[in-house]
């Protein structure tokens, strides 16, 4: 009797254990949405000092040696309350993938700047 009731709290440590694991207690490897609740400027153009801080930004990237960065197409957003962002994904040369996103007030100062790395490529 006394086996029995020894396996019994172990097997009810196990479940309980696959139980949290299965509902939500695992670890997640999406980023977050830095521009949850954002909407897209169409058509807008940035005002020229937040169009010179991203530029400058990019140029201000880390060398990754003689080749350049490539940064691919430049997207605005605001927020509704006069806030602006502008997001870009930048290759460093055979390398690795990252998305930026910078963040403006009102006054179109940066206030924020966030990059999540997005993955690798292999280039022959």
């Amino acid at each position: 009797m006394e086996k029995i009731i020894k396996y019994s709290n172990c097997f009810g440590f196990v479940l309980a254990l696959c139980a949290m694991v299965i509902s939500g207690c695992s670890c997640s490897t999406t980023k977050p949405d830095p521009l949850a609740g954002w909407q897209k400027a169409y058509g807008e153009e940035p005002n020229k000092i937040i169009e010179n801080d991203y530029q400058d930004y990019i140029q201000k990237l880390p060398p990754v040696g003689p080749k350049s960065y490539y940064v691919g197409t430049v997207f605005f957003y605001k927020d509704g309350t006069g806030q602006h962002a502008v997001t870009f994904e930048y290759d460093k040369p055979n390398k690795d993938v990252w998305d930026c996103y910078l963040f403006y007030d009102k006054n179109n100062k940066r206030i924020g700047a966030e990059k999540y790395y997005k993955g690798s490529y292999w280039n022959p």
